[in-house]
């Protein structure tokens, strides 16, 4: 994402697991410590989506600027991460190893944890969720841009979690974003004009994001 992303490799279930972190600007706010911890989850993998998809970038990036400490990882089968596509089931273990060793990282075991994820990686996400919170675990927030409903069963996921939906989004239709969100009385705030991949809407996906923080 920028110069001062690090990436590496980290054991996995299956093999290893490529990692990228992007950590707050230290001089930034007086050198305040980090808010929180984030995972970043990318769109499907078998339609090209990786961890440097532009979306999960500007999530990464956005949450950094909110002084969260960002990590985004390959899902199986994508750049270094090994394995073999497993429709979203074994990617969910992948997921938790990384949280795992996101909190095993110094100073990092209690900070606030955020989840936000696009497309597939919502579909993952939200197992991913619903497992840390039947352990206890919790969550400060999640957020969901081009949620998956559509085309997989997207796990309910708590009331506080962003979903960011684009208006004419054909990959994912709205009214199934509508459909899934209802019974959970979610909000679901709506990018005009947008389709899945929010061309040149990325901007107001960060304005959401950081209103939504304040």
């Amino acid at each position: 994402m920028n110069v001062h992303t690090k990436k590496y490799l980290i054991d996995g279930p299956v093999g290893k697991i490529e990692v990228a972190v992007d950590a707050p600007d230290a001089s930034r706010d007086g050198g305040a410590a980090p808010r929180g911890i984030a995972l970043v989850a990318h769109p499907h993998p078998l339609f090209g989506g990786t961890m440097d998809n532009k979306v999960a970038q500007t999530l990464a990036r956005t949450l950094v600027g909110l002084n969260y400490i960002t990590y985004r990882t390959n899902f199986r089968g994508v750049g270094e991460t090994q394995g073999t596509h497993d429709a979203g089931v074994g990617e969910r273990d992948d997921l938790r190893a990384v949280i795992d060793h996101m909190r095993a990282q110094p100073d990092q075991a209690d900070l606030p944890l955020v989840l936000a994820g696009f497309s597939f990686g919502t579909f993952v996400l939200s197992h991913v969720a619903a497992r840390l919170r039947e352990e206890g675990q919790e969550i400060e927030r999640m957020v969901f841009v081009g949620t998956a409903a559509s085309r997989w069963e997207v796990a309910p996921v708590p009331d506080n979690t962003l979903v960011i939906h684009g208006e004419t989004d054909d990959t994912v239709p709205i009214q199934s974003v509508f459909d899934w969100a209802q019974p959970q009385e979610l909000p679901v705030v709506v990018i005009p004009g947008a389709e899945h991949f929010l061309h040149r809407k990325l901007h107001i996906l960060k304005r959401i994001i950081v209103d939504a923080w304040r």
